[in-house]
């Protein structure tokens, strides 16, 4: 196994030559970017950083009279629930389940989230002199890329080619969650923006103080992704396929606003989905007990092992989300002959149904596209939900009523010869995300709406 042989003491990016030559290597390899998606082996790094208040460079004032600061949390749990809440979900209306409190306490909780699996909680937090908690950024040193979903792989390797060390890094995102939503989890009021501005500084200032090679904030809001470009940050977009709703009445009425082909395409894999005996039921809330779990885990670990290879999450979480967000989560299970044989779990925001996990442990001709897709339209229908979010990925979802929709990432990278390559790069990304995009919505299933 090849394990990373350069250690934190060795850390350094300041010592590379900052020559032409140089240079012209860095664009060269950013140039030629490819997603190298062969699992990684790595030597966790904890990286000793002082838990306690950040001194950020320049004015820290947000009034005259009004001083605030930025302080680091090792752990969400010594967080008050009540408090980071506050600042990530202030209105039922846009609640997000990934940033909130229980949701991050039981990836920490269940110990898939720790330095020893390369990820090292280093939460901010905005106060006051009263210490009043203003804003919250869920925070992260890593030692790898794995579980992110906005891959970077291709530039630790050209940073490595050069002589530099990627690793650690500082990410601010939902671990294992390619969802966009809120980083910057700024409590409603005054001076909201400038609030904003002092969790971006204190995350650039972490960055500086402990030689990290660089900061990314991965699925951000749009209006986050203008405002750290105007902080000088990198901006990176890509895209997923989202399903919207256009205040449909039901199943029967979104099918009609398709072309007809698409049409008769998607009653036909309903009708092959639910041959042979098949039953599907949701389970919410209380409905939801241990024994569906455990039946679930076991299909997510069937998905994990097709296509990652081992899990990233442990039996251990679901039962902490089902402990403290049962009322978020929505089993879509498929029993057959008494049994669960497949089953997709979906979180459900405030406007927003978001797919996560699904798994079978038996093959059934399009039950991967009526549990994961159908099912989830069918829920947001009924709840009137804005839209769905089915996950990264996924072309296949387009005839299925999903559109390709803009995702977007910020990076700050230390060394500016490296950061002016990784610019470059991300120029050229840029044109190809939006030609992509055109290009897919040009085959969209719809009749009447316009792209």
């Amino acid at each position: 196994m090849a394990i990373c042989s350069k250690t934190l003491v060795e850390f350094s990016l300041n010592h590379l030559p900052h020559t032409p030559t140089k240079l012209a290597i860095l664009h060269i390899t950013i140039y030629l970017f490819k997603i190298n998606t062969t699992p990684c082996y790595f030597r966790f790094v904890i990286v000793d950083i002082s838990i306690g208040m950040i001194a950020l460079k320049g004015t820290n004032k947000m009034t005259d009279n009004h001083q605030i600061r930025v302080e680091i949390a090792g752990t969400i749990n010594s967080i008050p629930a009540e408090l980071w809440d506050a600042c990530a979900n202030p209105t039922e209306n846009n609640y997000d389940p990934f940033v909130s409190h229980a949701f991050l306490k039981a990836l920490e909780d269940s110990e898939t989230i720790r330095p020893q699996t390369g990820w090292q909680p280093t939460h901010l937090i905005l106060k006051t002199p009263g210490c009043e908690i203003e804003g919250c950024m869920p925070l992260y040193v890593k030692s790898h890329s794995r579980g992110e979903y906005v891959f970077d792989h291709s530039w630790a390797d050209a940073f490595k080619r050069i002589g530099g060390i990627y690793y650690p890094k500082l990410l601010s995102a939902v671990p294992f969650t390619p969802v966009t939503g809120r980083r910057l989890l700024i409590r409603p009021g005054k001076n909201y923006i400038e609030r904003e501005k002092h969790l971006i500084d204190g995350a650039i200032e972490l960055t500086h103080s402990y030689n990290l090679s660089s900061l990314h904030i991965n699925f951000l809001s749009e209006q986050e992704w203008i405002r750290t470009g105007e902080a000088k940050l990198l901006k990176r977009t890509d895209q997923q396929f989202h399903w919207l709703n256009q205040n449909y009445t039901s199943f029967e009425d979104f099918l009609s606003g398709l072309v007809s082909r698409k049409r008769k395409a998607i009653r036909k894999e309903r009708l092959q989905a639910i041959q042979r005996g098949i039953s599907i039921e949701w389970l919410n809330g209380t409905d939801i007990k241990e024994s569906h779990w455990d039946s679930l885990y076991l299909f997510y670990l069937d998905t994990s092992k097709k296509k990652w290879g081992h899990p990233y999450l442990n039996r251990k979480f679901f039962s902490l989300l089902g402990a403290t967000l049962s009322e978020k989560c929505l089993l879509i299970m498929v029993s057959k002959d008494g049994r669960y044989i497949a089953g997709a779990l979906n979180m459900i925001g405030g406007n927003c149904l978001y797919g996560r996990y699904w798994g079978s442990i038996e093959h059934f001709p399009c039950l991967h596209y009526e549990v994961c897709y159908y099912q989830a339209i069918d829920f947001a229908i009924r709840h009137k939900l804005k839209r769905i979010e089915a996950g990264a990925q996924g072309e296949h979802k387009l005839s299925r009523g999903y559109l390709p929709t803009p995702t977007y990432s910020s990076h700050y990278i230390l060394n500016p010869y490296f950061r002016q390559a990784v610019a470059s790069f991300l120029s050229n990304e840029l044109t190809y995300v939006k030609h992509s995009r055109n290009a897919l919505l040009k085959l969209g299933p719809y009749r009447n709406i316009s792209y």
